[in-house]
């Protein structure tokens, strides 16, 4: 009937709405409040035309003078709808950004000392020298945000044998702190994790550490229900790491009954990643789901077995609100993640629906549960685990509707395996780049073991005294993980690839759409034909006589990477954060994933320090590398593979595809004993445009330069050597370099001050023009004979919510 809120028009307004979130979301810069205001009153003016012309079956315009026939009237309504949603979506993200943004860290705070107090919000995470929380703020001076993310190192001068140099901190609790506070700033590099997106979702605004000696427990408990809830997490982790002190995958039983996935190694992560359980090995819709169900059955058999029960309430209506229930503490024992409630809000509508005494489509379901969830979080589509959760849950939906036809339920369980792993290949190529071949395998196996008998047992283990309940549960998961680690092993057990083009994404799922349309539709094989783009897609790279140089993100460190026609340069792998966690697997390795680059021709580590070397190994460990050149003696290995190695030395060129590469230092005779003073120096030209990769020489390496190439130094481009310290960039060597632009690879607020102010203004007298990763993000230079050109990923990226460090005059 005209009017009527159908399935049809319920889609198309909860896809719209959540196109216009989306939208919102990739903006740089937010519309001022009144043309929010006016986008709005647009959208309410749409819906009112919209239902103006659905009044009648054929509506006669005065005013414009022509009739709308049905076909007609029904499409102007549905672009009517569609409009006014989309603008509902973007306008309602708008105002949950604009609130955000107003808990901004005053400029005037930031590095100063700040005494605060509150409660410890979350989880706390051990550091390898110290520990890390969230905080809610509760007394503070003026402007601090009332989360935040705080960090409590141990003394620097406390030994490694001493465990326990802290006050446990322990959720819950309320300290008084005097902290040092910044901005939240993340690495922006092509194709690289938002970390300051990711936090702006979680509302943390502001991130630092506790200052020596300054630390007060004030409550040792804050009874309130958040802080109830993590209470509870901390007690059930602790009663886990005490039952398995030593067992290998503690970890996974700890994240399966409370979330928690830090509690899982690096390598784990990685090995789930191979064989496609990712999606398991935390608490997932498909396991809070099962233990609903567990409790809707039990509760439902119970009612039943009471003569009064009945007559008050029908045991299928206590079955659903136990269910429910059950859901509901599960989910905040999960921390509330974006799959735990998409499934919170589906059940939560089955539920009602099952009380009411109607039924509900499963695609109202699906879509009343998006919109719960961007309603409450405009953020959660910037999560990977937005798309891939909703995605599957729509693929298995689909299957379940009997489109495909019915069938034994083996073949059905094979229909759904193909229809998820071939809808979900675009994304997770778009997302990273990467995709498990034996995920059907793996799945097939995991899911049952891990859905039926591991996460029940585990769950019943965090009950008091279930404790062995754990031991079997770990014994199986072992079992399990023989035959992932198996599996993880194979050769091909991965797929890798450039980043695809938005338009092979597309085409991808718009064959996959095809291809599972219902059977008997003609043709369905040809959406085969629309993955093949995706599959194929080179990633487009220099031609031959020019080059790209691109100064990574790295934080206080340096990893250069130096692409021509047909080769690959690394310069120097960045720092080492933690032991699982450098920039060579968090950084470097995904970002030469993206690009298309399945083998180094040449790995340079300039000299020994950790904020150049300290991703090597991680990077040798991902790709294969033809030629390792080194600043140390050959003994120095870092390779986890054979490679071969040379040292660095003046003198050492070559030539790939017409671009030329000249090793400028160090000489043959040793400088000092510091490791700066043999850095490699590295010169690239192409198309007679020069660029000087500087590593970390200091004055005596520039000196000895100037002596061996007097007059030959000069160049369009370079990195500051050192990061801009003051040991470094002396007025004759930055004359006889006479870079027009100046590259300083520094962290955001680094420790060393870097770089010094005095050596900027060198830099800025001598008519360069500067450049800071920490300011720009990465920074892409393109070499050849129509000139040079710079990219900066921050600028290129820009969403309203990074950070815009102010650029001060020195």
């Amino acid at each position: 009937m005209p009017g009527a809120w159908s399935n049809g028009t319920m889609r198309l307004f909860v896809l719209a709405f959540a196109g216009g979130v989306w939208l919102l979301q990739q903006q740089a810069a937010l519309l001022a409040a009144p043309w929010l205001a006016a986008l709005g009153a647009g959208a309410l003016l749409a819906l009112v035309l919209r239902h103006w012309l659905q009044e009648s079956a054929l509506t006669r315009s005065a005013y414009l003078g022509f009739r709308f026939a049905g076909r007609q009237r029904r499409l102007i309504t549905a672009t009517l709808l569609v409009s006014a949603a989309a603008t509902f979506g973007f306008v309602w993200a708008a105002g949950f950004a604009y609130l955000r943004l107003a808990d901004e860290l005053p400029a005037a705070i930031e590095g100063k000392d700040v005494e605060l107090s509150g409660v410890v919000a979350g989880l706390p995470q051990a550091l390898e020298r110290g520990v890390r929380f969230e905080f809610d703020v509760d007394q503070t001076p003026s402007g601090v945000p009332p989360h935040i993310s705080l960090a409590w190192y141990r003394s620097p001068d406390a030994t490694d044998d001493d465990a326990s140099p802290l006050i446990p901190v322990r959720a819950g609790e309320r300290w008084r702190f005097t902290v040092r506070l910044k901005r939240p700033h993340g690495n922006v590099n092509p194709h690289g994790f938002d970390h300051e997106g990711w936090l702006f979702e979680r509302g943390i605004r502001a991130s630092g550490y506790v200052r020596p000696r300054s630390a007060e427990r004030l409550d040792a408990r804050v009874w309130r229900p958040a802080y109830a809830v993590e209470m509870l997490r901390e007690s059930i982790r602790d009663r886990f790491r005490a039952a398995l002190p030593d067992a290998s995958y503690a970890g996974v039983l700890i994240a399966l009954a409370i979330g928690d996935q830090q509690a899982i190694d690096a390598g784990l992560w990685q090995t789930f990643a191979r064989t496609g359980i990712t999606h398991l090995m935390s608490i997932s819709g498909l396991h809070i789901t099962m233990f609903a169900g567990l409790v809707y059955a039990l509760i439902n058999w119970l009612w039943r077995r009471s003569e009064r029960l009945p007559l008050r309430l029908p045991a299928q209506h206590a079955a659903a609100i136990g269910g429910f229930l059950a859901a509901f503490f599960y989910c905040l024992l999960a921390g509330f993640a974006v799959p735990a409630q998409r499934t919170l809000y589906m059940l939560g509508v089955v539920a009602a629906a099952r009380l009411w005494g109607r039924e509900v489509a499963a695609s109202r379901v699906l879509l009343l549960a998006l919109l719960l969830v961007l309603l409450l979080d405009p953020w959660a589509v910037l999560a990977a685990g937005f798309w891939l959760s909703f995605g599957a849950v729509a693929l298995l939906f689909h299957i379940g509707s009997g489109r495909l036809g019915p069938a034994h339920w083996l073949v059905e369980w094979g229909r759904a395996q193909w229809a998820v792993t071939l809808g979900m290949l675009p994304a997770l190529l778009a997302l990273f780049q990467q995709f498990s071949l034996v995920s059907p395998l793996a799945n097939a196996v995991a899911i049952p073991l891990v859905s039926f008998v591991i996460t029940p047992l585990v769950l019943a283990g965090t009950l008091p005294f279930l404790d062995p309940l754990l031991s079997l549960a770990h014994f199986i998961t072992a079992g399990l993980m023989a035959f992932i680690d198996w599996l993880a092993g194979l050769p091909l057990a991965m797929w890798q690839q450039a980043a695809p083009p938005a338009w092979a994404v597309l085409l991808a799922l718009a064959g996959g759409v095809w291809l599972l349309l219902p059977r008997g539709f003609p043709a369905r094989w040809l959406g085969l034909l629309a993955f093949l783009p995706l599959l194929t897609v080179v990633s487009p790279r220099s031609l031959p006589g020019e080059a790209e140089v691109t100064v990574l993100d790295v934080g206080q460190g340096l990893a250069i990477h130096v692409q021509t026609a047909t080769h690959d340069l690394l310069f120097d792998a960045g720092p080492s954060f933690s032991a699982d966690a450098d920039s060579g697997n968090r950084i470097i390795a995904p970002y030469l994933r993206a690009m298309g680059v399945r083998a180094l021709d040449v790995l340079v580590i300039s000299h020994a320090d950790k904020d150049h070397e300290g991703g090597a190994a991680s990077v040798l460990a991902a790709l294969p590398v033809a030629m390792l050149k080194v600043s140390l003696p050959f003994e120095h290995v870092l390779s986890v593979q054979p490679v071969p190695q040379e040292l660095c030395h003046d003198g050492d060129n070559w030539d790939w595809d017409g671009v030329r590469f000249d090793m400028l230092h160090p000489g043959n005779e040793p400088l000092s004993r510091k490791t700066n003073d043999v850095s490699c120096v590295l010169r690239v030209t192409a198309g007679g445009r020069s660029m000087l990769l500087t590593s970390d020489i200091e004055a005596v390496s520039e000196r000895d330069m100037l002596e061996r190439y007097p007059g030959n130094l000069a160049v369009e481009a370079m990195t500051a050597p050192h990061h801009g310290s003051r040991t470094s960039s002396t007025p004759e060597f930055i004359a006889a370099v006479a870079a027009r632009d100046v590259i300083f690879p520094v962290g955001y607020r680094n420790r060393f001050g870097h770089p010094r102010e005095d050596v900027v203004v060198r830099y800025v007298e001598s008519g360069a023009r500067l450049h800071r990763t920490d300011f720009d993000g990465a920074v892409r230079v393109g070499l050849g004979s129509a000139g040079i050109g710079f990219r900066h990923e921050r600028d290129a990226r820009r969403r309203y919510w990074h950070a815009r460090p102010i650029k001060l005059d020195p």
